[in-house]
């Protein structure tokens, strides 16, 4: 992504809030057509109507954990626009659970959004990119999809998962003009842990301390092109929470007996 031209297309799921939301009023300010997707068809029309140009945005409501049906919903779309240019896959769920209390539905259902559901959006898109011989694919991930903390066993999993596939496919897909770049933001002021499942699978509906004084989305979107249209292939977007990558990754016995105390709510 060298730059974004009048004539691209960009999809983005998990766009009706949070950093989807504010990505496609930044992807909007450029120009570009811009289709959004997420569950709630209502919010949707509403950020619809706050981009400079809504009749450069079409509104694709889906839900990615039905991620069986995603293909039978993008690729129709795709061929009637004739291309897409960046697929931007960014809905996702959190938790605020221990391990010992949650149930295993609850971990599917994280798996399933997280995962399967970006799976499943990019394979959908995916055939298109490689017949055009250009594209760019991008992943909201997390810092702990890089390290894992407490109450968060599902969602961090979900989130070292998309590492996993996305590298893999990077080194797959590059030949044909197609770049991967993972996202992981750290605190972010978004409604995440409002909606962050419990063990139960009910919404915890509290605002983490964390969340409340974290980065604004705008801030984050802004930051996010701009490292995107830079080409690196790992985007890192957090404050002081940062310090976990590195000591994981120099230090993890010292990251490990911290984290067990750590509050990370």
């Amino acid at each position: 992504m060298s730059g974004t031209h009048n004539n691209q297309i960009i999809w983005l799921t998990g766009a009706s809030s949070g950093i989807g939301e504010a990505v496609t009023y930044a992807f909007a300010k450029e120009g570009v057509h811009v289709i959004i997707s997420a569950r709630r068809k209502a919010e949707l029309e509403r950020v619809k109507a706050n981009c400079p140009d809504p009749s450069k945005v079409t509104i694709v409501p889906l839900d990615v954990a039905d991620y069986k049906s995603i293909e039978g919903k993008v690729k129709p779309v795709i061929e009637k626009l004739g291309r897409i240019d960046i697929l931007f896959n960014n809905a996702g769920i959190s938790q605020r659970a221990l391990a010992k209390d949650t149930k295993m539905e609850v971990y599917e259902k994280i798996m399933n959004v997280n995962f399967m559901g970006t799976v499943a959006m990019t394979l959908a898109a995916l055939p298109f990119m490689i017949k055009q011989k250009s594209g760019h694919i991008a992943v909201i991930s997390s810092l702990t999809g890089k390290f894992s903390t407490p109450l968060r066993t599902g969602y961090s999993a979900s989130k070292h998962a998309l590492h996993g596939f996305f590298d893999g496919l990077r080194s797959e897909v590059w030949k044909d003009n197609i770049k991967v770049t993972l996202i992981c933001p750290g605190f972010v002021k978004t409604h995440v842990s409002e909606n962050a499942l419990k063990g139960d699978g009910v919404p915890q509906k509290i605002v983490d301390d964390a969340i409340a004084h974290g980065l604004a989305p705008d801030y984050v979107a802004e930051k996010i092109l701009k490292e995107m249209k830079s080409g690196k292939e790992e985007i890192y977007i957090a404050g002081k929470e940062m310090m976990g990558v590195y000591l994981k990754r120099f230090l993890p016995g010292v990251f490990s007996k911290y984290i067990r105390s750590a509050k990370v709510t």
